[in-house]
């Protein structure tokens, strides 16, 4: 079994576009700690969401420094914000060894769109990204970790390879449907260790049951 750990920013959160953004913004000096505390374990799988500049300039030095890798999961509708990663921050990633996966183009949940947005979503989005990376975009990552039926129907019928949520419970790497531990500014080294090492208990059962029901909605 996997470990999925997610990171949403490095460093200081200076300016929130979303309610809340900043809780899961975490310091640099614990996600160095962080980094060396699941580093040496044998089955975790490490990512970024939402395309925040702290990727490149604070996230992608710590982990070629621990010689690991991860998936950075990017919105293509800010590619040319300053704040975020643009193309060619998104080809030194490539570069690097990492890899790069669809977050949407507008960090819009997944769950409930129409056709018109479910195209600009899942599909235009993963265009441009691919365009801007100069490879194949074969992962995505559900926004804010909503979905249900319908929307795992729409990514399969695009042919993705993998898509990850945010059910924090381990997951086979057999699974098309992945989820995440999403870490926070109040995780520590020790907390997140506690995942990546530790074995399953009830409240990942429960995220299992959870993930599940929302399956079959």
């Amino acid at each position: 079994m996997t470990v999925g750990i997610c990171f949403h920013g490095i460093g200081t959160c200076t300016r929130e576009r979303e309610d809340g953004e900043s809780r899961y913004w975490m310091t640099t000096e614990v996600f160095h700690r962080v980094l060396d505390a699941v580093a040496e374990a044998p089955d975790v799988a490490l990512s970024f969401d939402d395309g925040n500049r702290s990727d490149v300039e604070l996230a992608l030095p710590a982990l070629r420094e621990r010689g690991l890798r991860a998936t950075f999961f990017v919105l293509a509708g800010r590619l040319e914000d300053p704040a975020s990663l643009g193309a060619a921050d998104l080809r030194d990633l490539r570069a690097a060894g990492m890899r790069i996966g669809n977050h949407g183009w507008t960090h819009t949940p997944w769950r409930g769109l129409s056709e018109t947005d479910a195209r600009r979503e899942l599909h235009d989005a993963r265009t441009a990204l691919a365009e801007a990376s100069g490879a194949e975009i074969a992962d995505a990552a559900l926004p804010l970790g909503r979905y249900d039926r319908k929307t795992l129907r729409r990514l399969h019928a695009r042919g993705y390879h993998a898509v990850y949520t945010s059910d924090r419970f381990p997951f086979s790497d057999r699974s098309w449907l992945r989820a995440r531990y999403s870490v926070t500014a109040m995780d520590t080294a020790a907390s997140v260790a506690r995942h990546a090492h530790g074995r399953p208990g009830l409240s990942e059962l429960r995220n299992l049951a959870a993930s599940t029901v929302k399956r079959m909605r």
